[in-house]
């Protein structure tokens, strides 16, 4: 079996001076660089919201960003408007260093439908583009390449629901 890296969205909107800073978010792009030396197949994952996404606030009158609603596909966090294709913040970041072969996977393509993973989208049933766990692959998420936006407690139930599935910290 041949391991594989997916280097899940490092792009301009998540990173200092972005629309969606993450706190300390540029200490990944190193430990990345690091880890992708040992990794023959390299998958990226990119947001790629076309403009009047259903996640933006904007995109639902009288809601502003971070507040939530319920939509078809579930509960969603509505967001400022970023990560639109073709736009600089949806650029991956000019310090990661992307392997000549890797394969860029862009989620959240869906006008009506958020996307948290490469997997699946919100609604949990449409793919992505790739699988990993449901398929029985051994995954392990590399904490010290991970920073997040913790809205309500958000990250410890995004680890606790990898760690139910079978996904290995390290």
């Amino acid at each position: 079996m041949t391991a594989a890296l997916i280097i899940v969205d490092v792009q301009n909107d998540f990173c200092s001076g972005g629309r969606l800073a993450v706190p300390d978010a540029g200490a990944v792009i190193p430990v990345i660089n690091d880890l992708k030396r040992g990794f023959r197949h390299v998958f990226l994952t990119q947001e790629w919201h076309p403009y009047g996404h259903i996640s933006f606030a904007s995109s639902h009158p009288g809601y502003e960003p971070f507040s939530r609603m319920t939509l078809p596909s579930g509960e969603q966090v509505l967001w400022p408007d970023l990560r639109v294709e073709n736009t600089p913040g949806a650029e991956f970041h000019s310090a990661l260093e992307i392997p000549w072969g890797s394969t860029v996977v862009r989620k959240g393509t869906r006008r009506d439908i958020d996307s948290y993973s490469a997997f699946l989208e919100n609604d949990r049933k449409t793919p992505v583009g790739l699988d990993a766990r449901t398929l029985g692959y051994d995954v392990t998420v590399v904490e010290a390449a991970c920073r997040g936006i913790d809205i309500d407690g958000f990250l410890e139930a995004a680890w606790k629901q990898m760690a139910d599935a079978g996904v290995r910290r390290a």
